[in-house]
């Protein structure tokens, strides 16, 4: 190797090693519903893998955070959860509405005051300025608890049809259900991947990492 080659490899190796890290896009979910109707356990299942040792109610907001991969594009996904009390809440709305680039709606498929109150919740994002025009979707939580559900699907389906929102019932608890789980926020995140979320200066990476292939998304979801 020549004298010249040797020191263009070298310049080439520092002018690399000096470049800032990679930039990751970041996607804030606000996770909403009535308290104890499996939030937090979402959440969890989707970052952690599995359903949490210990189970209580949120106090303020819940934060959480996964890397995952699309089309080769390393994404970061902040998963906020808020308590479903009222009391607990107050002083966290304002932060917890703003830079939002979608909702997941929870209800417990056991409890149906839990439906009911949806449209409280939609109407509360609305007051924030996150109407139909935000990627919006609607769980159905606790279906490993069959012999106690008493919301049927269809009913919930006319409500999510109305509302233009896809359906999933799932089980944060159900280990079987752990692909559903993550399938759901994945599919969320390739809705947003063409949108344009806030920037961060740092390496795009981690232990949490997934990677959603172009076509992997959950069949039958209709984004409306």
């Amino acid at each position: 190797m020549s004298e010249m080659e040797s020191s263009l490899e070298l310049t080439n190796s520092l002018t690399a090693s000096s470049l800032p890290p990679p930039r990751s896009r970041i996607f804030k979910i606000i996770v909403i519903g009535d308290s104890g109707v499996g939030k937090t356990c979402l959440t969890y299942r989707f970052c952690a893998g599995r359903f949490p040792d210990k189970t209580e109610a949120t106090i303020g907001v819940d934060f959480r955070e996964k890397i995952i991969e699309i089309d080769g594009e390393k994404i970061k996904v902040q998963l906020w959860d808020t308590a479903g009390q009222e009391r607990f809440r107050k002083s966290m709305v304002q932060h917890y509405y703003r830079n939002v680039h979608a909702v997941v709606f929870v209800y417990d498929v056991t409890n149906p005051s839990s439906f009911q109150n949806l449209p409280s919740w939609i109407e509360e994002c609305r007051q924030h300025s996150l109407g139909s025009e935000v990627p919006r979707l609607l769980v159905g939580n606790k279906c490993d608890l069959r012999e106690s559900v008493r919301v049927s699907t269809d009913q919930v389906q006319k409500f999510a049809d109305s509302q233009s929102m896809p359906l999933f019932e799932t089980s944060a608890k159900n280990p079987d259900d752990n692909d559903h789980v993550e399938a759901i926020f994945m599919t969320l995140a390739h809705k947003l991947k063409s949108q344009k979320p806030l920037m961060l200066s740092q390496p795009a990476g981690g232990e949490n990492s997934v990677r959603l292939k172009p076509e992997q998304k959950l069949p039958g979801v209709c984004w409306c």
